[in-house]
């Protein structure tokens, strides 16, 4: 790839799945260049945080089509056709398309997501978060991930797109054999990963199956409303709604739990502890908004580029590909006075967690929303939730996703029939959650 003079050319050891994986940050804050050539993920990595809203903002000179991480090794011949045509042949999630296009499907999609939406479904919300909580509570020590935070989401946002419980666990394995096949770092035996490329195709004819269903019997979902409530008219086919739905379901559900999983656990090794969550000296609104900041559940989204553009002083030739590091730019210094302490309430919301422009997320509202209830229903029901004694928890390989791998917390459990002042309060038996 061509660039300018006296740019470098050799690129920079960024290794966001093994070196960096678990601490990308103190590597990109040694970078000085604003844009850098990473080998290994093959793309230009942006991590100024203006520069990054200038491509969010140029859909005529980046394209979005492309949006995706790619599998660095190469898939064998049958599974990379079932990757390619899960959804359908040709068919692209919203994120994945370019206007004109992706405006007549975006301005269908924000109908399920408007503020009247969100609080309508918000006492849903509170009652789902209520009752994981209550449940979660008998054990004196578990792993927040997979206890609280992907069921939480997951069950969230497939009540609202109307999906029946029974199948939240065939969602989230679908889900999870999408990132595998998607991140693959490594070659492994080809026959798991033909499992997983069946299991997206079961995930797509589910999806159809699920868009007819609506269509002739619609019911109080977001499915329904996008079959039959579009604004002045304007809905989207059973074809073009099926195509949606997985992302949905992934996104509404990965992500949240991502962040879910920061938020705990950089509040809980704070100095003031979950503490001032539950005495209110932090507001969850703002603990939302700087644990997005401070590591967002979305490290980064790719963009190509159209023609030969200029990015931040980086001349680059058209279909250079290029890495937005959105957490990158929550740490940039020129946009927060502490870039890497965290502290909320410090103007956190100027972050890039949610993206920016044409392809800003659709559900940002929503998740805000969901975020907040959760740390509600937590502080209301374990207040005294602290970190498990052990070492610090480590990343999964699946970035830009940025998902712990487990994140073991406690809370102290009151003796049957005592008062904290009669013996204080003592850590029970830990249960199976």
């Amino acid at each position: 790839m061509s660039v300018g003079s006296g740019q470098l050319h050799e690129g920079r050891p960024f290794d966001p799945y093994d070196a960096h994986r678990d601490d990308p940050y103190s590597f990109l804050a040694d970078i000085t260049e604003p844009v850098f050539y990473a080998p290994l993920l093959n793309a230009w990595c942006v991590t100024r945080r203006e520069d990054m809203v200038a491509v969010l903002r140029d859909d005529r000179n980046f394209s979005a089509r492309d949006h995706n991480p790619r599998s660095s090794v190469e898939l064998p011949e049958d599974v990379s056709r079932m990757l390619r045509t899960w959804r359908g042949a040709g068919a692209l999630a919203v994120g994945s398309l370019d206007p004109p296009e992706h405006t007549r499907i975006r301005e269908v999609l924000n109908v399920g997501f408007t503020p009247a939406r969100v609080r309508a479904f918000e006492p849903t919300v509170r009652s789902i978060a209520a009752d994981l909580a209550e449940r979660t509570a008998v054990a004196a020590e578990f792993d927040f991930i997979t206890a609280f935070a992907v069921p939480y989401a997951l069950e969230v946002i497939c009540r609202r797109l109307g999906i029946p419980d029974e199948y939240l666990d065939r969602l989230r394995t679908w889900s999870e054999q999408r990132i595998e096949l998607m991140m693959l770092q490594s070659y492994t035996d080809p026959d798991p990963l033909r499992e997983y490329a069946r299991g997206l195709m079961e995930f797509g004819a589910f999806a159809r199956s699920l868009a007819q269903e609506r269509l002739v019997s619609p019911q109080d979902d977001l499915i329904s409303e996008l079959l039959h409530d579009g604004k002045a008219g304007r809905t989207l086919t059973a074809d073009e709604v099926s195509v949606q739905i997985p992302t949905l379901v992934f996104a509404g559900h990965m992500t949240c739990a991502e962040a879910l999983g920061t938020i705990f656990y950089q509040q809980l090794q704070a100095p003031g502890g979950w503490a001032e969550v539950v005495d209110g000296t932090i507001a969850p609104r703002d603990l939302v908004e700087e644990g997005l900041r401070i590591d967002s559940p979305l490290a980064g989204m790719y963009r190509t580029a159209l023609h030969d553009v200029v990015v931040g002083d980086v001349h680059l030739a058209a279909g250079s590909r290029l890495l937005l590091l959105y957490g990158a730019a929550g740490r940039d210094s020129r946009a927060h006075a502490c870039p890497a302490g965290f502290s909320p309430g410090s103007e956190s919301a100027s972050h890039l967690a949610f993206g920016h422009g044409i392809h800003f997320c659709l559900g940002a509202g929503f998740a805000r929303m969901e975020l907040e209830v959760a740390i509600q229903a937590l502080a209301a029901r374990m207040p005294d939730l602290t970190l498990a004694p052990g070492p610090p928890p480590c990343h999964r390989p699946v970035f830009p996703l940025r998902a712990l791998s487990e994140l073991r917390v406690r809370q102290r459990r009151r003796v049957a029939g005592r008062s904290s002042g009669d013996l204080g309060d003592t850590l029970a038996p830990a249960e199976l959650t």
